[in-house]
């Protein structure tokens, strides 16, 4: 498990991070959980899907990383604090914030209900935005850290559908660059990334529709769907001191595909 150490001595809590299971399909929390604890990252995994996420983080310290798992709603700040604080009181600091968890919603304008709009923008903007908010006092006790917002494609360019889940992306975008200014004096990075089309278990049902795949893989100019793991490689470089003179950017890792 230890081999490498672009993250040797930090601290890392990532949402969304429970599907991490050996010989499964990773999403990309748990993909990025399984890398940081590779590159030396003391690990905290959250979700709310405890059974999972207690597996992933017994798997990795089996392997001989080290990682914590914590139940996480990233709408609701008393449960942001808990985490946060379970991170400290086990490893003492918190250096970097991954704020990966999300869900789907694939409906245009007028499918879209009240209900639907709210849960959305509940889970994606206010998500990160409570995780930015209550991180960032212990990144300032230690001088400074790295903030990493996972935003979408989706956040830069439209769709057919996916109305709602546009619009959160799209303010986890800009979410990212106000923070970036605001926190820079101090050293807190914050970037996003924006993953294309990948196969995760939020998008593998629909992948499973032939017809459906075969336009994602159309429109991506590599000809196929990513994986979480080359997500994870993006989100390791801005969570590391490798991008030390990068803050308020966007990361895109879509085969190609806002190019065109």
């Amino acid at each position: 498990m230890r081999q490498g150490g672009r993250l040797d001595g930090k601290v890392a809590l990532i949402t969304g991070a429970a599907s991490g299971v050996h010989g499964e399909l990773m999403g990309f929390g748990g993909a990025t959980a399984r890398l940081f604890t590779r590159e030396r990252a003391r690990v905290v995994l959250t979700d709310i899907n405890d059974e999972r996420g207690r597996k992933t983080a017994e798997e990795i310290r089996a392997g001989g990383g080290e990682a914590t798992y914590v139940h996480l709603d990233v709408t609701d700040e008393q449960d942001w604090t808990i985490a946060i604080q379970t991170a400290v009181s086990a490893y003492g600091k918190l250096d970097i914030l991954v704020n990966n968890a999300g869900t789907g919603a694939r409906f245009n304008v007028e499918d879209t209900t009240e209900e639907l709009w709210d849960s959305q923008m509940d889970v994606h903007a206010k998500g990160a935005f409570l995780g930015t908010k209550l991180a960032i006092p212990e990144m300032r006790k230690i001088g400074g850290g790295s903030i990493v917002n996972i935003s979408s494609i989706y956040g830069i360019v439209g769709s057919p559908g996916s109305t709602a889940y546009h619009a959160a992306k799209g303010a986890i975008r800009l979410f990212t660059k106000s923070a970036a200014i605001q926190y820079t004096k101090e050293n807190i990075r914050v970037n996003s990334v924006h993953p294309g089309f990948a196969d995760t278990p939020m998008t593998n049902r629909g992948f499973q529709d032939a017809e459906r795949l075969q336009w994602v893989e159309s429109r991506t100019p590599m000809g196929r769907t990513g994986s979480a793991n080359e997500i994870a490689y993006g989100i390791l470089y801005l969570a590391s001191d490798e991008s030390s003179f990068v803050t308020g950017s966007e990361l895109v890792i879509d085969g190609g595909l806002t190019a065109q």
